[in-house]
C-alpha cells in the first residue's frame, strides 16, 4: 500500500511540476524578451558555470534520506542524532571549500571569457558569481532539513512549501523585469527566495517532526561509511552538471552567447522532462531502504521496480509523443523562429532520458544497498566520452554534434545498467522488457494514428496547438488504456472525481 504521505507528496509534486511548467512556459519568453537572447545567454551560461560548486554536496543530502530512514527503521535514536551533527560538521567544511574554489573562478573570469563576452557582460558576470557563491555556499547545508524531511516521510508540507516558494518566485520576476531588472536581479531574487525556504525547512524538521542534532561522538567508521556512500551520489552529480551543463560552457568558449541561449531553451525543456519522472522517483528512495533493511525477496523488488518503472512510463511517453508531432509550432509560438534549432535538442534530449528516467527506482535500490559505486564508474566514465567526443563534434556541427554524442553514451551506459540491475538486485529485466514492449508498441501505434489526424488541424496559434495536443492525449489515453493492468485502471477510476463517476 502506498502511504496518504506518498500520494499526497505525488501529487504536491505533480502540481509542482504542472505550475512550473506552464509558468516556465509563460515566463521564459518573457525574460528572454526584457533580457534580450545575448544577456539571457549570459545568465544561463554563469548560471552553469557557478553550478559546478553544487556538486560539492558530496552527496550528503541523499545520505541523510539513506542514513536516517535506517536509523528510523532501526529505531536507533541516538545513532541519527549523532549522524546528523556530523553530518552539518562535514556540511560547514564543504561551504568553506565553495567559497575558496568560488573565489578562484572568480578571478579568471577574464581568461575564460575575455574573448566571447564584451566589457559590459563581463561587469555583469563578475557580479553574478559573487552573488551565486554565497548563494550556493548557504543552499547547500540548508538542504539537508529538505532531506530530514523526505526520510522522514514527510513530503505534503515542504512539497506544498516549494510550490509556494516557485510561484512567488516567478510573480517577483515578472515585477522586478517589469521596472527594469536585469540578469543580476534574478540572481538576487533567487537568493533570497532560496533562503526564505531554507529556514522555513528548518523550523519544519526542528519544531514540527522534532528531530534533534547532538553532537555524541565523531565516530571514524560513521565518517567513512558517509564518504563511502556518498562519494558515489557526487559522482551521479557530476555526471548531471558534466552532461547538460558543461555544453553550455563549452559553446561559451567558441560561439556568442545567442548559440547558448538557444541550447539552454533545450536542456530547459529536457529538463521539464525528467521532472515529470523525478515527481514520483524521488520518494521511493526512503522505501527503497527499508525494503533492503527488510531484505525483501528479488521477486518483490522486480514488482516494485516494474509498478513505478510503468508509472513513469505512461507519464513520459505522452510528453515525448506530444513534442514530437507538435514541438516545433510550440517552439514557434513560445520563444520565436529564432530558437528553431531547440527542438531538436529537446527531442534528442527526450528520447536519450527516457530508459532512464523511468527505471530510476533501481538506481534508489542501488542507493539503498549501497552498490551505486558501479554506476558512478560507468555513468562517469561514459559522461566523460560522450561530453569529450561532443566538444570535438560541436566545433564543426556546433550544438547538435555536442548533444547527439551525449545521448549515444548515455544508452550505452543504460544498457550495462540492465545487466548490472539485474546481476546485483536480482531484478528480472526479462520481465520488465516484457511488461515495456506493450507500452512502447501503443506509444509507437498513438503517434501513427496522430500524425496525419494533427494534419487536419489548420488553425494558426495556441489554439490550434491545444486543440492537437488534446487529439493526441484522446488517441495516447485510448490506446495506453488496452495494455494496463488492473491496478492501474483502478488508479485512474480513483483520479476522477466522484462526482464525475457513472453511476451503476
Amino acid at each position: 500500500m502506498i502511504s496518504k504521505e506518498i500520494k499526497g507528496g505525488a501529487l504536491l509534486s505533480y502540481a509542482t511540476i504542472f505550475a512550473t511548467n506552464i509558468v516556465g512556459i509563460v515566463l521564459t519568453p518573457y525574460i528572454i524578451k526584457s533580457l534580450g537572447a545575448s544577456e539571457y545567454g549570459l545568465y544561463t551560461m554563469i548560471g552553469a558555470f557557478v553550478g559546478y560548486l553544487t556538486v560539492l554536496d558530496f552527496g550528503i543530502n541523499n545520505s541523510i534520506i539513506r542514513f536516517v530512514a535506517k536509523y528510523r527503521a532501526e529505531e536507533d535514536k541516538k545513532g541519527e542524532e549523532n549522524f546528523l551533527a556530523v553530518s552539518f560538521i562535514i556540511y560547514a567544511l564543504i561551504s568553506l571549500c565553495i567559497l575558496v574554489l568560488g573565489s578562484i573562478g572568480y578571478l579568471h573570469l577574464d581568461d575564460l571569457f575575455g574573448d566571447t563576452l564584451t566589457a559590459d557582460q563581463l561587469n555583469k558576470a563578475k557580479i553574478m558569481v559573487m552573488i551565486l557563491i554565497f548563494n550556493i555556499a548557504v543552499t547547500i547545508p540548508g538542504g539537508a532539513f529538505n532531506a530530514i524531511c523526505m526520510a522522514y516521510e514527510n513530503f505534503t508540507l515542504p512539497k506544498a512549501i516549494n510550490l509556494v516558494k516557485y510561484l512567488l518566485r516567478s510573480l517577483l520576476v515578472v515585477v522586478i523585469l517589469f521596472y527594469g531588472g536585469d540578469s543580476i536581479s534574478l540572481v538576487i531574487i533567487d537568493t533570497i527566495m532560496n533562503l526564505i525556504f531554507i529556514v522555513t525547512m528548518a523550523y519544519i524538521a526542528l519544531y514540527k517532526l522534532k528531530v534533534k542534532i547532538r553532537y555524541y561522538t565523531f565516530e571514524k567508521s560513521l565518517a567513512m561509511s558517509i564518504f563511502h556512500y556518498s562519494v558515489w551520489v557526487f559522482v551521479l552529480a557530476l555526471v548531471n552538471k558534466l552532461r547538460w551543463q558543461f555544453g553550455q560552457l563549452v559553446l561559451g568558449l567558441n560561439y556568442e552567447t545567442t548559440v547558448v541561449a538557444i541550447y539552454a531553451v533545450g536542456i530547459t525543456l529536457g529538463s521539464y522532462y525528467g521532472a515529470f519522472s523525478s515527481a514520483i522517483s524521488s520518494l521511493f528512495l526512503p522505501k527503497a531502504m527499508q525494503m533492503t533493511v527488510r531484505s525483501e525477496s528479488p521477486q518483490v523488488m522486480t514488482d516494485t521496480f516494474v509498478k513505478i518503472s510503468r508509472i513513469s512510463t505512461y507519464i513520459l511517453f505522452f510528453i515525448l509523443g506530444g513534442f514530437i508531432l507538435v514541438g516545433r509550432q510550440f517552439i514557434h509560438l513560445w520563444v520565436g523562429d529564432t530558437f528553431a534549432e531547440a527542438y531538436l535538442y529537446t527531442v534528442l534530449i527526450m528520447i536519450g532520458l527516457t530508459f532512464t528516467l523511468s527505471q530510476s527506482f533501481g538506481n534508489d535500490l542501488l542507493q539503498a544497498k549501497n552498490k551505486h559505486r558501479f554506476r558512478g564508474i560507468i555513468i562517469l566514465t561514459a559522461t566523460i566520452l560522450g561530453v569529450a567526443v561532443g566538444w570535438n563534434l560541436s566545433l564543426s556541427y556546433g550544438a547538435t554534434g555536442l548533444i547527439a554524442s551525449v545521448v549515444a553514451f548515455i544508452f550505452l551506459e543504460r544498457i550495462v545498467m540492465w545487466w548490472y540491475m539485474n546481476k546485483e538486485l536480482q531484478i528480472n529485466m526479462v520481465h520488465y522488457f516484457k511488461n515495456f514492449s506493450g507500452q512502447l508498441l501503443c506509444f509507437l501505434i498513438a503517434l501513427l494514428i496522430s500524425y496525419p489526424l494533427l494534419g487536419l488541424i489548420t488553425m494558426p496559434g495556441w489554439f490550434g496547438l491545444f486543440c492537437k495536443v488534446a487529439l493526441f492525449a484522446l488517441m495516447y489515453c485510448s490506446c495506453m488504456f488496452q495494455v494496463m493492468n488492473k491496478t492501474e485502471k483502478r488508479l485512474v477510476r480513483d483520479l476522477v472525481p466522484a462526482s464525475l463517476k457513472i453511476r451503476r
